[in-house]
């Protein structure tokens, strides 16, 4: 996944070649095949520059999963508004999602993340429990709705994952476990659309 900002220091532009050259090399061989020597000739910099960074290759794999879900929920940003209709707010959310799950660097990475998370378990618990420090987008705008006396949940986390599991179910696993294609934009529309009216129909 490459770098959202061009980093000015060279330790920097260091730091984020072998990120990228570490993504590319898990995405092409897989969490098991892939070795620092390997990452570190993709990214043109000396193994002892790569350990300089990263002690591991649990601690790179690491970093790079929380840089999956930080590009995961970073577009999910828009803010609650009590001015405008609650469908409306929800698409653009859902549709944004729908953006990223169809980027093909994101699902690819998704796709090592979940195999190697098959073979060792324990491999990112540092990374979920920092995701667990930080609310992710819907959930606050759920949360902020509900407050306002809009919709009708006290766990905005739980409902949060029930609309995301509608999304995810078209526009994710299929792709991820079954290898299907994207969905194309008319049907990304319906997703969308049936997702959000569904999770209104509960909760609003």
């Amino acid at each position: 996944m490459p770098s959202a900002h061009a980093p000015t220091r060279l330790t920097d532009r260091k730091r984020a070649a072998i990120l990228d050259a570490a993504a590319a090399e898990f995405r092409q061989s897989g969490y098991a095949a892939t070795s620092m020597d390997r990452i570190a000739a993709r990214a043109e910099v000396s193994k002892r520059t790569v350990y300089n960074h990263f002690p591991s290759k649990e601690t790179l794999f690491a970093q790079l999963l929380q840089q999956l879900w930080e590009h995961g929920v970073q577009g999910l940003d828009l803010a609650y508004r009590d001015d405008r209709p609650l469908r409306a707010q929800l698409l653009e959310l859902a549709k944004q999602k729908l953006r990223l799950l169809n980027d093909a660097n994101f699902a690819e990475l998704a796709r090592v993340a979940i195999a190697a998370g098959l073979h060792s378990p324990g491999l990112a618990q540092d990374v979920v429990a920092r995701m667990g420090d930080r609310e992710e987008g819907l959930t606050t705008w759920i949360r902020a709705a509900a407050a306002a006396g809009r919709l009708k949940t006290r766990e905005p986390l739980f409902a949060a994952m029930q609309l995301q599991a509608l999304v995810k179910g078209f526009a994710f696993w299929p792709q991820i476990a079954l290898g299907q294609p994207p969905l194309s934009p008319a049907q990304q529309k319906r997703v969308a659309e049936e997702a959000v009216d569904m999770f209104l129909a509960y909760y609003a």
